[in-house]
């Protein structure tokens, strides 16, 4: 099969969908099939180092980028647009990433056009939380082009069962499918030796690490999380908050605020985005791993911090949340900030039943999110469709 992929950015900064993306693309790929990815080199304010003029080939799947242009926060690119008019007609499927951008707009047009089947895929935008920002705006891009690439798709691609639930009311009867995303375990078999985070911030030695990991954004939670390790720190003095992630909105000088409003800024870290070995290095020396998010439609980073064997307390917002609580691999609470600190409060007084959900994680991931598992049953969504 020839798969095309198409999303607004491929860059780091942007957390889960470009990294989500680009797995499924070469797992995809691993299995035989031609797999593009046409995309745009937005990064931030900034652009990626990337040639825009000819294609990047990684791990056996073709990345072209286009010029990002004005306005940027939708996506624009003129090269981009066209060249999926004459791109899109020589594949046989087409995988459209997120909604309320200037890629759907192109890519599906295209697609109706020549009669490519499209996957739609859109990353909670279809949330309850999610759906109402932006409310005007993303009304008039329902009526003027959305609603029309949504009923017309050949599938909705959820990653969790709840991501569905949560979206029926404004897919416009499309036929929805269930794919996790995946994990690679291989990369997160050998960590680096224990202490190897704590020496780098020594702020965290003797303490137990709390570690949110993700982009500083609204929609994470973080005044919930501010509030439960605060309230938490009032009984326990061996706790150190670790915020990684990337600030994309300016969000994080209103997270220190409330951080020393609580009077637990000085007990809290800032890393900004951690890759490779650095990201590989505070998940092994975490002790729990938090995220109280009012809207994740998967939970990448749940993924990573189980497989790496460390307890999660997620909300139950996190689309994940009915996996992680029926294979007790941590503890699931309501969006407020008393659940969340007798949660954490729970978690590091049992020690136990600590290590143990932590290793009940592990058995999840291996069971329901490896990419070797996953990408057959996208190979066998895109054969159905076809």
């Amino acid at each position: 099969m020839r798969i095309l992929h198409v999303l607004a950015n491929l860059a780091p900064r942007y957390g889960g969908p470009p990294k989500a993306c680009f797995e499924m693309a070469r797992s995809v790929a691993k299995l035989g099939h031609a797999v593009s990815i046409y995309t745009t080199n937005q990064d931030g304010p900034t652009e990626l180092n990337v040639p825009t003029d000819s294609p990047v080939y990684r791990d056996g799947v073709e990345i072209c980028y286009f010029p990002i242009q004005h306005p940027r926060f939708w996506g624009f690119s003129l090269p981009l647009a066209l060249q999926l008019r004459s791109a899109v007609k020589e594949h046989d499927i087409v995988h459209i990433h997120s909604l309320y951008l200037f890629h759907n707009l192109v890519a599906a047009h295209y697609c109706r056009k020549h009669g490519v089947p499209y996957l739609i895929r859109p990353h909670g935008t279809l949330d309850s939380a999610l759906f109402q920002r932006h409310r005007l705006r993303k009304r008039v891009m329902e009526l003027t082009f959305e609603h029309r690439n949504i009923k017309y798709a050949a599938a909705i691609h959820f990653t969790a069962e709840e991501e569905e639930r949560s979206a029926k009311a404004h897919t416009l009867g499309a036929p929805g499918i269930v794919i996790p995303n995946g994990l690679d375990l291989a990369e997160y078999e050998n960590l680096p030796a224990p202490g190897t985070f704590r020496a780098r911030y020594p702020e965290t030695r003797g303490k137990k690490i709390i570690l949110f990991l993700g982009r500083i954004n609204f929609k994470k939670g973080l005044d919930i999380l501010v509030q439960a390790f605060s309230a938490v720190a009032q009984s326990r003095d061996d706790m150190h908050l670790i915020i990684a992630g990337p600030d994309n909105e300016g969000f994080e000088k209103k997270v220190r605020a409330w951080l020393r409003g609580a009077k637990v800024h000085d007990h809290t870290t800032f890393t900004g985005m951690l890759e490779g070995d650095d990201k590989l290095a505070v998940l092994g020396d975490a002790d729990v791993f938090i995220l109280p998010s009012y809207g994740e439609n998967f939970g990448f980073s749940v993924v990573e911090a189980m497989a790496c064997g460390v307890p999660v307390i997620i909300s139950d917002r996190v689309g994940i949340w009915r996996e992680v609580e029926a294979e007790e691999a941590g503890k699931v609470a309501p969006c407020d900030d008393n659940s969340f600190a007798e949660a954490l409060l729970s978690l590091l007084n049992s020690p136990d039943v600590a290590e143990r959900m932590g290793e009940n994680g592990k058995t999840l991931v291996r069971k329901r999110f490896r990419w070797s598992s996953v990408a057959l049953e996208l190979e066998n969504a895109y054969r159905s469709i076809l």
